[in-house]
């Protein structure tokens, strides 16, 4: 009987590994890839640098550089153009331009002849929407910034004692009662400037006079003349009416600015100005000179000074200022003019002060006030 032969049975630890097949260069490699990642497309191959911690290509940032300075000519070149014809025919032909139009017109008309007014004196039509309290706050704060400045500038004012403070307070305690204006809270100051001739009255009473000044008046008389002058701007309510023309002047420029949709910008800004500097402003200030020299002649001589010192100091003045503008650029008439203006009132003048006998009331301020209020003449004298 055959023995049986004994096979080997390999152990559980021992494998059975397939043969291995032999591989040859023409045989595909199977890539097997992890199953969350088998159905994910694939991004397109870049020539780009990958980033780390991203899969997405780099982009380009459009920060611009705060040390590299823009171009001027090329950032004129790409400058859009602030106003088009298109926009601006569509902006004319707009039916809301034309009733805002309309409507300021309409309410600007009726404004001005509610605030129309007639210098009795003159006959002279003006306009003036400024009351008498606004004008005296704008006058106080003018009076301290004039302070302020003159003690800014190393100057000084003299004392209450000085020999020219008591001359003008002198000359004021006169004409004071005289302008219909003493309830004001006068306060006089006088400027020690030994080189400048000049003296304001502010509105609310605020005197202000250069000692340079008081040598060519030389006496009460002369310094009555200047400022009985400046007494009658503010009986005339001259401040108000500049005040007035400055807004309506405004009013006019910002308009044409809208209108024409800032185009008119450098017109107005640069010739704007001037042309109604020119046309309104000097006339009017001409006239407002004129005004003040016949009603302060006729304060002068109502308050008994002498009104024929008057063209004696112009006179002075006309000879110190040898050389001046033509009268058509000026605020003020020509010393020639004015000399011969106070020589056709003189008569009327010396009337005036034989009748105020130097009883110092103030007859003529309120004939002009009461004839201001009620808009008509006080006198037709149209030749001012």
């Amino acid at each position: 009987m055959r023995a049986l032969r004994r096979i080997p049975v390999p152990s559980p630890r021992e494998s059975v590994r397939p043969p291995k097949a032999h591989r040859t260069s023409s045989s595909p490699r199977l890539i097997v890839s992890s199953p969350c990642r088998a159905h994910l497309p694939r991004p397109p191959a870049s020539s780009a640098p990958r980033r780390p911690f991203s899969d997405a290509a780099p982009r380009r940032n459009n920060w611009r550089d705060p040390r590299r300075r823009p171009d001027p000519g090329e950032q004129l070149r790409q400058a859009r153009p602030l106003v088009t014809s298109e926009g601006l025919s569509r902006f004319v032909r707009s039916p809301s331009l034309h009733a805002v139009v309309v409507v300021s017109i309409a309410s600007a008309t009726v404004f001005y002849f509610m605030n129309v007014q007639t210098v009795p004196v003159s006959g002279r039509r003006r306009f003036n929407c400024y009351s008498e309290a606004k004008v005296r706050e704008t006058g106080e704060a003018q009076a301290k910034r004039i302070e302020y400045e003159v003690e800014r500038q190393g100057g000084r004012f003299l004392s209450d004692w000085d020999g020219r403070t008591r001359l003008v307070r002198r000359v004021m305690n006169r004409l004071i009662p005289v302008s219909g204006m003493a309830d004001s809270q006068w306060e006089v100051r006088v400027i020690d400037a030994p080189g400048t001739a000049n003296a304001f009255v502010l509105p609310g009473g605020k005197v202000f006079v250069y000692s340079g000044l008081i040598p060519i008046a030389r006496n009460e008389h002369g310094l009555a003349a200047v400022l009985g002058h400046e007494i009658a701007h503010n009986l005339a309510e001259h401040v108000a009416e500049r005040m007035s023309s400055q807004l309506g002047a405004n009013i006019l420029l910002y308009s044409l600015i809208s209108l024409t949709g800032g185009v008119g910008i450098l017109v107005t800004t640069y010739l704007g100005h001037a042309m109604l500097d020119l046309v309104f402003s000097r006339p009017m200030g001409r006239r407002q000179e004129a005004e003040a020299d016949y009603i302060g002649l006729m304060m002068m001589a109502e308050a008994c000074y002498d009104p024929r010192e008057a063209l004696g100091f112009w006179e002075r003045m006309r000879r110190m200022q040898q050389e001046e503008p033509p009268e058509w650029m000026s605020t003020h008439p020509s010393h020639s003019n004015r000399i011969q203006k106070i020589q056709e009132w003189m008569p009327q003048a010396l009337e005036k002060m034989r009748e105020s006998d130097c009883k110092g009331t103030a007859g003529f301020a309120n004939l002009f006030r009461d004839a201001l209020e009620r808009r008509r003449f006080m006198e037709p004298r149209h030749d001012i």
